[in-house]
């Protein structure tokens, strides 16, 4: 029996599919563990490669370097039944902290689409498949995370997690209203220790400021000019949505089968304007900022920017901070996506939004391990 605690409430009751049509997982270059890669020497041995960067690892080549994987054809794995545990596992994400916690996501379209595969079954298959891997990442996440504590408590900026979360719960309408939204913003970065408690709303709101604040996290996501490292967003159409921003200016273009950019339009980033959901789409963003609030990996980001920022705000600052800055991250790309493409501000919008940001917001830098 495995000696680590599994939190699967995230893909409980849900269904996700493989749309045949998407092949959107396949833009993320896969590793290829150890136990893997004689299947591709034997077989493929030029499309097995070393990345770049400061910890290389062995994974599968990409069309022209930037595009889909080599092995993808008419949006269909030729390797299908060879494909890489990563491969595998995607939408699935399993965060190891001082537990292991199952995340599902939400870029995938395949999870919005209430149909397909239990998520719950299969996720529980690639906790048994990922045992080994999973025991080593723990054992090594819970030392970080009891050195984390022990830091925190040393500096004076302790707070119980779980009552961070439950206060979220119980004023989650805060984070998808802009002007508690920008109300919490100032509190993080002024008061010692807030509280969402008795916060009152801002009566005139900035909204030049408050654009600034959401149009500089999405922008700074999007300053490259490789295809690799800005967000894709896959729309319902199907075709790989990409954005780079240089100048001020955003670049929307669409990535074909063949790893081609093909230029779709250019935009001022501050022809933009900030523009907030319906009361359809607050449910839906609702909805979201409480699975955030229940994610470890978004709990390990936020330990991860305390420790960089050498444990100078305290912990109730940081999560409320960052839960606020986020929601407006996905409000401006809400509005950026609407702008090029017309999705508007309702459920509809929310959730494309959502869709485009999600990968993002999981790949971003946490204290735990993602297996």
């Amino acid at each position: 029996m495995a000696d680590y605690e599994v939190d699967y409430s995230e893909v409980t009751g849900r269904l996700v599919s493989c749309p045949e049509q998407c092949g959107m997982c396949c833009l993320c270059q896969p590793e290829v563990p150890p136990e893997e890669r004689p299947f591709f020497k034997k077989n493929y041995p030029q499309f097995l490669v070393r990345t770049k960067g400061p910890q290389p690892y062995s994974a599968l080549a990409l069309k022209k370097g930037c595009g889909s994987c080599v092995f993808l054809e008419n949006r269909r794995c030729k390797v299908y039944d060879h494909r890489t545990a990563y491969c595998r596992q995607f939408p699935y994400h399993i965060y190891a902290s001082d537990r292991v916690k199952v995340e599902l996501d939400l870029s995938c379209r395949g999870a919005w689409e209430g149909k397909g595969n239990d998520a719950l079954t299969e996720a529980k298959e690639l906790i048994k498949a990922a045992d080994s891997r999973i025991t080593e990442a723990i054992a090594e996440a819970k030392e970080v995370y009891r050195e984390f504590y022990a830091n925190c408590k040393e500096a004076g900026v302790y707070q119980d997690p779980s009552m961070l979360r439950m206060t979220v719960s119980e004023n989650v309408s805060m984070f998808t209203d802009l002007a508690y939204l920008s109300r919490i913003m100032d509190m993080s970065q002024i008061e010692p220790i807030m509280a969402l408690a008795g916060t009152r709303p801002e009566t005139q709101l900035d909204m030049e400021s408050l654009e600034e604040a959401g149009k500089d996290l999405a922008m700074d996501s999007m300053s490259s000019n490789d295809p690799l490292s800005v967000p894709v967003y896959c729309d319902k159409d199907w075709n790989w949505n990409m954005f780079m921003a240089q100048n001020g200016r955003i670049e929307w273009m669409v990535m074909d089968d063949d790893g081609n950019l093909i230029h779709k339009a250019f935009a001022d980033a501050t022809d933009i304007k900030l523009k907030v959901p319906d009361s359809e789409g607050v449910k839906v963003l609702t909805d979201y900022v409480n699975t955030l609030n229940q994610r470890d990996s978004f709990l390990g980001s936020v330990f991860s920017m305390m420790d960089q920022n050498g444990y100078e705000d305290d912990m109730t600052n940081a999560y409320f901070g960052s839960m606020a800055v986020t929601v407006m991250d996905l409000l401006w790309r809400m509005s950026m996506l609407d702008h090029f493409m017309g999705t508007g501000v309702g459920a509809e919008g929310v959730r494309e939004a959502i869709i485009f940001y999600d990968m993002d917001r999981l790949d971003a830098p946490a204290i735990g391990a993602f297996v």
